[in-house]
């Protein structure tokens, strides 16, 4: 069984094309089918059902997915090593992040780390918190930067506290309360709201807040991504409560109101327990952190 047959098997899984695998792994496509046939042979099974409209995985193929992408990582990671004890970084980096990471500027950071460390190719990948958290526990991710209440912490990773700030309400040019300086919570809490999906990290900084004060609110539209939340609420469909620093880089024009009782967020970096590889070691150093 050869690495080579299993980047084969897994970029038709991810594509559910031989055609579109072959263009992806840069073969043409009768090597790639005659590769992926060889280890069928030898393994005894068929890895993929394959019909004129589509290519789908056997529950064999299924069965042997997790293993050969833990095998393709085993061997990048363990040439990346060999790599670093010659002192190049190099292999594979995917970081985790909020749309509403502001504690870090992320586009000059990854372009630091391009520039000292070329041979490294860098992912990114947006999602909630709890998300990104649970991802960095599985090994998906190396590296993730979060948002989440300040009463909570990750757990089971590796964390490093950036910044903290209370949110600030959002709202139309037009909306009755532009025209304020300072709301407090019992203010806002009859408008109709735009936020984030119910249990998410970023949903939870609001609501826990409101509950506190024993206060209950509407809101009416949930959106998974905080850059289109902004587009909502400019749009004059509700109010919204967000970082004042990511407020900051918006372009949508919106009115920001200070919340005298505001509930407050605070900003992660998170890794793995295990020891990092050299990339994700890299990329920590350049942050200022490290091992623990």
């Amino acid at each position: 069984m050869e690495l080579q047959q299993m980047r084969y098997v897994v970029a038709v899984a991810e594509t559910n094309s031989f055609t579109r695998a072959a263009q992806r792994c840069l073969v043409v496509q009768s090597a790639l089918s005659h590769q992926i046939a060889r280890l069928e042979k030898e393994l005894g099974a068929r890895l993929f059902e394959r019909t004129s409209r589509r290519v789908r995985l056997t529950p064999a193929g299924a069965a042997f997915l997790p293993a050969a992408r833990q095998c393709l990582d085993a061997a990048e990671r363990a040439a990346a090593e060999v790599a670093a004890s010659l002192g190049e970084v190099r292999g594979r980096l995917t970081v985790g992040l909020i749309p509403s990471v502001a504690a870090v500027d992320i586009p000059a950071v990854l372009g630091e780390f391009h520039r000292r460390h070329p041979k490294v190719r860098v992912s990114l990948s947006v999602g909630a918190s709890d998300d990104l958290v649970e991802q960095v526990r599985q090994g998906a991710i190396e590296v993730a930067f979060l948002g989440i209440p300040v009463t909570a912490r990750p757990r089971d990773v590796m964390a490093r506290e950036l910044a903290r700030e209370r949110l600030v309400a959002v709202v139309a040019p037009d909306h009755p309360l532009a025209g304020e300086t300072s709301v407090d919570l019992r203010r806002l809490a009859p408008e109709v709201f735009v936020d984030l999906p119910a249990k998410t990290a970023g949903r939870a900084q609001s609501d826990l807040a409101f509950a506190a004060a024993g206060l209950t609110r509407e809101v009416a539209f949930e959106v998974t991504n905080a850059d289109y939340l902004a587009r909502l609420v400019g749009a004059g469909l509700g109010v919204a409560l967000l970082p004042p620093s990511y407020v900051a880089g918006l372009t949508t024009g919106m009115v920001t109101v200070e919340v005298t009782n505001a509930p407050a967020r605070a900003e992660y970096v998170v890794w793995g327990r295990e020891n990092p590889h050299p990339a994700a070691a890299a990329f920590l150093e350049l942050l200022g952190f490290g091992e623990e």
